[in-house]
């Protein structure tokens, strides 16, 4: 089913149970793609009450973007319309709709790849998710000195093959002195958690998000 947050489409996602905690998943410059909707299934199999805002909702409604080469092109013209101040306040506001639903027993939590990883780490230095989960934000490294804003268990993701994202040390540092912030590091490329584009790495996708389950149900117990 699909709420709104003031204009910005909102589709949730609830888990058998009709009830649990809660965490928004944070897209893609691909959309809400065949992809996200997978993650948003898993994540609701595990017991969460899962929320996709669409944050391109300004000026591409309804976006979905193919993992070819001349998609991943036309989603990076797309992207580059979005203010990402905006983005991280339609984050916030999503989790905070989140916490109003009945349907949300718990904390709520954030989740996001690429370019969601880089909205879920601001969205958690802005505001006060319960815990958060950024894999391969390519923004992170260059803002990590805000670290210390961070009042949630956090859990980053990083490739260490990434072309796209060459300064995953200073990440991994700043996490060395924050207690409650951890870091994972595979022999992978950007998007290795992505099975429809072309980074994809199964090994290191499961290492991964078992890794993320196991966070999560620690952090954010359903």
């Amino acid at each position: 089913m699909t709420h709104r947050v003031d204009d910005m489409p909102l589709p949730v996602w609830l888990p058998t149970s009709g009830s649990g905690p809660g965490i928004v998943l944070i897209q893609e410059i691909f959309g809400l793609d065949g992809y996200l909707r997978s993650v948003a299934e898993k994540l609701a199999a595990l017991g969460y009450v899962v929320a996709v805002p669409e944050l391109f909702h300004r000026f591409q409604p309804g976006w979905v973007g193919e993992h070819d080469e001349a998609g991943i092109q036309k989603s990076m013209e797309v992207v580059g319309n979005l203010d990402f101040p905006l983005a991280v306040q339609d984050v916030v506001a999503s989790v905070q709709y989140l916490r109003g639903l009945p349907e949300v027993t718990g904390g709520v939590g954030v989740l996001g790849f690429c370019l969601g990883g880089t909205l879920a780490y601001a969205a958690a230095t802005a505001s006060d998710p319960d815990t958060a989960v950024s894999f391969y934000g390519s923004g992170v490294p260059d803002q990590i000195d805000t670290l210390d804003q961070v009042s949630c268990p956090i859990l980053f993701h990083f490739g260490t093959e990434d072309s796209f994202i060459t300064g995953y040390q200073k990440v991994v540092d700043a996490v060395a002195d924050h207690p409650g912030a951890e870091i994972h590091l595979e022999a992978a490329g950007h998007a290795f958690l992505n099975h429809l584009g072309p980074w994809y790495d199964k090994d290191a996708a499961d290492r991964a998000w078992d890794l993320t389950a196991a966070f999560l149900a620690r952090t954010l117990p359903a």
